[in-house]
């Protein structure tokens, strides 16, 4: 048995060998592992160790090679190939000083040896740049906190110089630990209380270099910083400081989340950290910035922008939400108090425009991160809690502050907004405060009505209540700012039948009225922004209607105004305006109905769907072009461009549908691009809801196809876009976006090697070769194409050969179909694979009986192209193998290959 297991064990060894001489070096390094677990001589394993040392080095595996080659050396100490993998393993950890020893080692073994005197020559110089790298550093940070603290200094640039170049040194692992080591915190912090701008703003920069992906450094800063001092730098009025200081404390949570890629894993380990008592700290001192009255409106945004991004999960994958519950716990009623304040009222706290739609977003994160109905129920009790405790026993302010609350819900987590506006005297005090003389009770009484009017819980009890009443104060109040509230609540009631024209809630004609009015407000500048922001509102459902879509796009001036709303800096617009789009490109989702469900639905006399006459695509065609015109993508970029929780994934799906709705027609992809829509369409294919990751890859795929790749995504954009397009091939996506996927990535394929290895990285190649059995041609023939291209790169030949494979079976087989695109895709295919592998030229007599019939029969196709590839096909097998050369020429091939040498017209 121990014979039988030894020859084993050597057959194995010299099937790795054989796989790892083809390149299949993960096949031999399962080869070589399993071939250990056979073999017993010290002498054997200790070869085999080494071997399997190679391929780990191959595979980029350092540490196991390191381990590997170890073993083969502790066996045999003068193994100079376990040595100099070993080397190898080692430079690429990082350990040179060891990796030096190794390879002297290796020379005084082998002094004639002139790899291992080249190696030894060549690691010793990047040593030597370290080294010199290490000291320029040391002196550099020195020198730059002498200027920065020495109070006789009085040259501001010099200063500031010394500033910017800390900032530029701390994004650098090297120069960042050694700011660190020089007690460089402790001097960011006296910088930080000087009070100054520029000096604050370097100091924060500066500790973002520090903390990022560091968590060992982050928990040092934050212990030495403490946690009331940052939150106080966020709540500065300086505004670029507070960005700063929201930008850092971002870092500094996702440090604590996250930390350890940066870290160096043995000595991270050894010291235990507890981050999510530091995370708690931290979030406990923002929820208590909140409701600090001394903290700037613009501090308080930045706090509510950071809960969103740093408390809810990332995914529902992840199990863990403890962070939210506690959030929750400890600071709804924080949260709420933001939500509920009566901007102008006695004694509220500093808010911007952003505020209250930040303050929903929040909660809306907050709610959909529950997971049970207990969780549900608590969040619910809190926030009635909250409602009740002002609109009993504080008069009208109190009531005024409920009511707020209850508009704060409705635009988040809008379950929550439903309960507490069943809670006793709510809707009641909304109808009778619609009707009071005081602007500022009215358009808070007016607001509330209007987010409670498209929740379907309470829309019929407003329809019957509210329609009369919000048409009084439309037709009588003398104040814009009403008017155009209650002019959107109408709007709203008026549109619940969607885009069915044959489902309208107001007389003929009325619709036409309301959304007049809307452009015309739209346009009046003397109008505050917050006001006409409502005019948008209005008109994102209104046009529903057609006609509406019809006469908006025809006023170049409304288009503009809202344009240049979309691009100020009141985002909770980007909605509304977003909804506008999509409803005058017709880019939401509309069913075709099934022909027998309608005749039954005829005849049961049940409601039948109709659409619009002017919405058929001739007048979509003509809007899209009238949007393009009024300067819609420049719009729509900015839109994408802003960090704010206004930009919410259903907004951002949104904005993908109408660029989808853009680039629909190839002449006008280059405009779109032009002005910005490329470089808008990558973050909205990579973040946002799956409809819209999809609608955004689509587009992608469409420039991609018809515009020159590297002209539409300049410099490393062009690499951005490979992911997007490969989620295109995914199973579930449809035929039409599996095919603009392939036809789009054949065009990147045959641009460079590089771009080839980005595709190949995104694991493309099994789903385009799973294409190429597909039974629709077109799909068939665009999987077939983009292989084509792909077969330009080293690893993708190589897959040709693989044994078991049927791949180029495939290849020979489709270049003798019946189909002449497919074939000349297939044909085009094994002219470069032969010209390029060679060994591929050996195995295609092999593969099928019918490999001499389909290369004569390219070389008698009429079509020039075939002809052409097929004589490079041969020119190429000729070549290669004598054996193959032999069975070319003992079949027709002579002839035919003679008969087209003298052909004139086919030079």
């Amino acid at each position: 048995a121990g014979v039988r297991r030894q020859v084993t064990a050597e057959r194995l060894r010299a099937r790795g060998n054989a796989l790892f001489q083809a390149g299949d070096h993960g096949a031999a390094l399962a080869a070589y592992t399993e071939a250990l677990s056979l073999s017993d001589a010290a002498s054997e394993r200790a070869v085999l160790h080494r071997n399997r040392a190679a391929c780990y080095l191959k595979l980029e595996d350092y540490t196991k090679a390191e381990a590997d080659a170890t073993k083969a050396i502790e066996a045999d100490g003068r193994d100079v190939k376990a040595l100099f993998r070993r080397s190898q393993a080692l430079q690429q950890l990082g350990r040179l000083d060891q990796a030096v020893s190794d390879l002297q080692r290796c020379v005084s073994l082998e002094p004639r040896n002139k790899a291992f005197q080249e190696a030894l020559r060549a690691l010793g110089s990047s040593m030597h740049e370290k080294m010199k790298t290490m000291s320029c550093t040391d002196s550099k940070v020195e020198q730059m906190f002498q200027i920065l603290l020495d109070l006789d200094e009085k040259d501001e640039d010099k200063k500031q110089k010394a500033a910017q170049n800390l900032i530029v040194l701390a994004r650098e692992e090297a120069g960042a630990e050694k700011i660190f080591q020089s007690d460089g915190v402790r001097l960011l912090l006296q910088l930080l209380d000087t009070a100054k701008a520029d000096l604050m703003l370097a100091a924060l920069r500066t500790l973002v270099g520090l903390c990022s992906g560091h968590r060992s450094r982050t928990t040092a800063i934050l212990a030495e910083l403490g946690a009331p001092r940052l939150s106080a730098v966020l709540g500065v009025e300086h505004e670029q400081v507070s960005l700063a200081a929201c930008n850092l404390l971002h870092v500094m949570f996702d440090s604590l989340k996250e930390g350890l890629q940066k870290d160096f894993r043995g000595k991270e380990d050894a010291v235990v950290l507890d981050s999510s008592r530091d995370l708690k700290l931290l979030i406990k001192h923002l929820l208590e910035l909140l409701v600090l009255e001394g903290a700037s409106a613009h501090g308080r945004d930045n706090a509510l922008n950071l809960l969103i991004k740093v408390v809810p999960r990332k995914s529902p994958k992840e199990t863990n939400n403890s962070l939210s519950l506690w959030v929750i716990d400890q600071g709804l009623k924080k949260i709420l108090e933001v939500g509920s304040t009566v901007c102008g009222s006695l004694g509220s706290l500093p808010v911007t425009e952003n505020s209250r739609m930040s303050t929903s977003v929040l909660l809306s994160k907050l709610y959909e991160d529950l997971k049970c109905d207990a969780e549900r129920e608590n969040f619910h009790h809190l926030c009635e809690d909250y409602v009740r405790s002002w609109f009993e026993g504080h008069e009208l302010p109190g009531k005024l502050r409920a009511i707020q609350t209850v508009s704060c819900l409705l635009q988040g987590p809008s379950d929550a907004g439903n309960r507490v506006l069943e809670l006793e005297g709510i809707m009641d005090s909304v109808l009778s405060l619609c009707a009071s003389v005081c602007e500022a009770h009215q358009l808070v009484a007016v607001e509330a009505l209007i987010h409670a009017a498209d929740k379907a819980k309470r829309a019929s009890f407003i329809t019957a209540n509210g329609v009369s009443l919000l048409k009084e104060i439309y037709k009588h109040s003398e104040r814009d700012s009403i008017r155009i509230r209650a002019l959107v609540g109408l709007c709203k009631l008026g549109s619940a039948g969607g885009t069915d024209f044959s489902m309208k809630q107001f007389a003929e004609g009325s619709t036409m009225k309301l959304a007049k009015q809307c452009r015309k407000w739209l346009c009046n500048e003397a109008i505050d922004a917050g006001t006409r922001r409502w005019a948008v509102e209005g008109l994102a459902y209104l046009t529903f209607d057609a006609d509406v879509k019809e006469e908006f796009v025809e006023d170049k001036a409304a288009m503009q105004a809202m344009f240049h709303l979309a691009k100020s800096e009141d985002r909770s617009v980007l909605y509304a305006v977003a909804s506008t789009l999509v409803n005058c490109t017709n880019s939401y989702d509309h069913e075709e109905p099934d022909p027998q469900m309608l005749e039954l639905a005829k005849y049961a006399k049940q409601h039948i769907p109709e659409q619009h006459p002017k919405d058929k695509p001739e007048f979509v065609k003509r809007r899209v072009r009238k949007l393009l015109t009024a300067g819609v993508v420049s719009a729509l970029a900015c839109m994408v461009k802003s960090e704010n929780p206004a930009l919410t994934n259903s907004c951002r799906e949104l904005i993908s549908r109408v660029f989808l709705a853009l680039v629909e027609e190839a002449e006008d992809r280059g405009g779109v691009v032009a002005q910005g829509g490329g470089k808008a369409l990558i973050p909205l294919s990579l973040e946002g809801t799956e409809v819209g990751q999809t609608k955004a890859a689509q587009a992608l795929a469409k420039i991609t196809i018809t515009s020159n790749p590297e002209m539409a995504f300049p410099g490393e954009r062009i690499y951005e876009v490979v992911r997007p397009l490969v989620s295109l091939l995914h199973l579930q996506r449809t035929g039409l976006e599996n095919f603009e996927g392939l036809m789009a990535l054949t065009n990147l394929a045959g641009i460079s090697e590089r771009l080839r290895q980005k595709i190949l990285k995104e694991r493309a190649v099994p789903m385009i070769e799973g294409y190429m059995f597909e039974e629709h041609e077109l799909i068939r023939l665009a999987a077939t194409e983009c292989m084509c291209n792909m077969a330009m790169s080293k690893e993708v030949q190589e897959l040709f050969l693989a044994e078991g494979s049927d791949r180029l079976k495939l290849m020979v087989l489709y270049s003798g179909e019946e189909d002449e695109k497919l074939r000349r895709a297939a044909s085009g295919t094994l002219a470069m694979l032969t010209a390029l592998h060679p060994p591929i030229c050996k195995r295609i007599p092999q593969v099928t009986v019918h490999w001499l019939e389909i290369l004569q029969a390219l070389l008698l196709s009429p079509s020039a192209e075939l002809q052409h590839r097929g004589a490079v096909v041969v020119m190429n097998m000729m070549a290669a193998a004598r054996e193959v050369a032999e069975q070319l020429i003992a079949s027709e091939m002579l002839e035919i290959l003679s008969v087209l040498a003298k052909d004139k017209d086919k030079p």
